[in-house]
């Protein structure tokens, strides 16, 4: 089905090509989409399809390149992610940004000053970093909610694919043939839809999601990975840094093979609790992913 996806969303245009082998961007094909998870229990865990950050950098690329067919928008869209931790919204997590979930986008530009090929690329390209680290100007790269965005469309996309599994090829070329680009209230540029009952469709499909990122296995599970993550932290087995530089496969490697009890029991745990055995876990304010798009104008 990801297959199908990439090839709605169009080739790969020219200018791009470059962008894709900056070896900053290439350590996110090393880390999942869905936070870690892939390595979790697969009694609580059951991915359709393995989907990394990657993918998602590049779907919202595409995307973008697709509805604007314009440069900047589209290689800032590229690397909107580029700042992704290993285990991604865990660290948020473990950062207690249960609300936002932006806790580790401060890296963007660090990581993007310092990668000399990407700077290359854009010499070539004659665009300024400064055009492109803040993805946030680009409304439709990224909008706050509950707007529209290739970021966040494509989110309801990939998710739908790999984990709640409510979205199938027919419901993907249905989002495709119907979005475009119109002005919002605010006179903005937003992704919207042009019939109402395709962008209902994508308002469940988002809800859905969101009962799952609420779910108490979901926190449970994400709430131990930072736990994992922290302890590690603490004993200097990794540092911070490390998340934005390893792989996930390399952390997990760098846990178990550390022989710490504490570590060892945490990990057990992580790989094979039942579903049945989770205890309730009460989170505050954790990111509600509500969604209101356009149709006509009018938020539905």
């Amino acid at each position: 089905m990801l297959d199908y996806y990439f090839k709605l969303l169009g080739d790969i245009p020219e200018f791009l090509e470059k962008y894709l082998k900056v070896p900053s961007l290439i350590r996110l094909k090393k880390v999942g989409y869905f936070c870690g998870m892939d390595y979790a229990s697969k009694d609580i865990y059951n991915f359709s399809e393995k989907i990394t950050r990657y993918d998602h950098s590049l779907s919202v690329a595409l995307l973008t390149y697709k509805l604007t067919k314009r440069k900047k928008d589209t290689i800032a869209a590229l690397f909107h992610d580029i700042a992704t931790p290993c285990f991604s919204h865990v660290i948020d997590y473990m950062n207690k940004d249960y609300e936002k979930q932006e806790s580790t986008e401060e890296y963007t530009e660090i990581i993007l000053r310092n990668d000399k090929y990407f700077n290359e690329c854009l010499k070539i390209d004659r665009i300024k970093i400064e055009d492109v680290i803040n993805f946030k100007k680009y409304s439709i790269v990224d909008n706050d909610r509950p707007k529209l965005c290739a970021d966040r469309l494509d989110g309801v996309i990939l998710t739908g694919i790999g984990w709640t599994k409510n979205i199938n090829n027919a419901t993907i070329l249905l989002i495709m043939n119907d979005i475009e680009v119109d002005l919002n209230e605010e006179h903005m540029p937003e992704i919207c839809f042009k019939t109402k009952e395709v962008a209902l469709m994508v308002k469940e499909i988002s809800k859905k999601i969101d009962i799952y990122c609420h779910s108490n296995e979901d926190n449970y599970m994400m709430e131990l990975l930072a736990k994992i993550t922290k302890y590690a932290i603490e004993k200097r087995l990794i540092t911070y840094s490390d998340l934005y530089y390893l792989t996930e496969k390399e952390l997990f490697k760098i846990f178990e093979s550390a022989n710490d009890k504490t570590l060892n029991k945490l990990l057990l745990e992580f790989y094979n609790k039942k579903k049945k055995d989770i205890p309730e876990l009460k989170i505050q304010n954790i990111k509600i992913r509500k969604l209101n798009p356009l149709v006509n104008g009018i938020r539905v």
